[in-house]
């Protein structure tokens, strides 16, 4: 044999070699059900979401307790989904045993966000102007617009309607908001942004 043929033969195993294991991956790529190179599955328990364990924020629905920090429980009284263009949102009516109401606001922008508001009815401060000072803190302008909404359960709203807005953010992150709804003046809260873990949610289906 001479070292053409030699070599011809030799070039033809490997690719007859290399040809099976293109085959073999395929093969096992088809029985896998994943492409080629992606990580094979570990522990299911590994990147199980928080929600299975906390609850959903973004299920949130009256009837729902919310536990928030300091171990406050609030019941949800009332719901107001508002949407504005592709953007959209929810806010959450909520109070306690001693009649204490807060809202809870959840986003996704595309982060999860939770804000916790305390209404301030004294407040006489209107919003537009760039920065506003209010309890010591100097607020700057974020946002303004305004939505539709539709509320459900007990949130004191129609049923159906469009809301102005203008939000505030402090240099620490607290927010500062500005809602009017339908025909009716400014109302003025205050914000706390709420990591996901500091909240525990308990759906009505599993307190009742």
């Amino acid at each position: 044999m001479d070292g053409s043929v030699a070599y011809l033969l030799a070039t033809m195993g490997a690719l007859a070699v290399a040809a099976a294991v293109v085959a073999a991956a395929w093969v096992q790529r088809r029985n896998s059900g994943r492409p080629l190179g992606a990580p094979v599955a570990g522990d299911p328990l590994r990147d199980r979401d928080a929600d299975a364990l906390r609850g959903d924020p973004r299920r949130l629905k009256p009837g729902d307790l919310v536990e928030v920090p300091g171990g406050v429980t609030y019941s949800v009284r009332g719901s107001v989904r508002l949407v504005e263009g592709a953007w959209s949102w929810t806010e959450h009516l909520l109070d306690d045993a001693d009649g204490i109401r807060r809202w809870l606001s959840v986003e996704e922008d595309p982060e999860l966000e939770l804000v916790l508001w305390a209404a301030e009815p004294g407040a006489t401060i209107t919003p537009g102007a760039p920065t506003i000072d209010f309890a010591g803190r100097r607020y700057r302008w974020n946002e303004s617009g305004q939505a539709r909404y539709t509320a459900v359960g007990a949130t004191t709203l129609d049923p159906s309607g469009t809301v102005r807005y203008h939000d505030y953010q402090a240099s620490g992150g607290e927010r500062l908001s500005f809602e009017a709804y339908g025909e009716a003046g400014w109302e003025v809260a205050r914000g706390e942004r709420l990591h996901r873990s500091e909240v525990m949610i308990y759906p009505r289906d599993e307190v009742a």
